[in-house]
């Protein structure tokens, strides 16, 4: 963009996964390279967020359900989104094309839209290892989704949470904005 007050808004989808909890780590990084920030949380995801901190930090309200007909837009169109945490479910529902509540509803639409996609998975190795997963992360990288490198955890231990690099996905989009604007 030729405006040098121009910030790229990035829309962050948040999963139910305990890191989740964390988002504000990579709100922080976001805003640090001087990104405007919104938060769309899965239905199950809002119950993993402290809303109203991520709202004082963001300066935006969660979103997490569609609008209603005539309500205006609650913020500008995305210019990139990263999904982190990203589940199990929302990985494998998102490549079947399944888009039953908003987050899944912006990730269907978004690589036809041209807006870059990043992904930072947390997940079990138990669920890593699933052909569905195996699969649906091949149909992302086939529409162009960026796949970060989280080495899933074991089963019924959680964990993870402190290598988890939230970083990480505004590392894979950072060379995306750059064509974009």
């Amino acid at each position: 963009m030729s405006d040098p007050h121009y910030k790229p808004f990035l829309q962050i989808v948040v999963c139910a996964a305990g890191v989740a909890a964390d988002v504000g780590r990579l709100i922080t990084a976001a805003q640090e390279q001087h990104w405007e920030v919104g938060v769309v949380a899965t239905p199950q995801g809002l119950g993993f967020l402290d809303a109203e901190a991520v709202e004082a930090q963001t300066g935006r309200p969660i979103r997490s359900a569609w609008r209603s007909p005539g309500q205006p837009r609650p913020s500008r169109a995305a210019d990139v989104i990263a999904v982190a945490p990203a589940t199990f479910n929302t990985v494998n529902k998102w490549a079947a094309g399944i888009s039953d509540n908003l987050a899944l509803g912006i990730l269907c639409e978004a690589p036809a839209m041209g807006v870059p996609v990043a992904v930072l998975p947390y997940l079990n190795s138990a669920q890593a290892a699933h052909p569905a997963y195996r699969q649906s992360l091949e149909r992302l990288r086939e529409m162009g989704v960026l796949l970060g490198s989280y080495e899933p955890h074991r089963p019924k231990a959680g964990g993870g949470a402190g290598r988890y690099g939230w970083e990480e996905v505004l590392e894979l989009l950072a060379p995306r904005l750059s064509v974009r604007s």
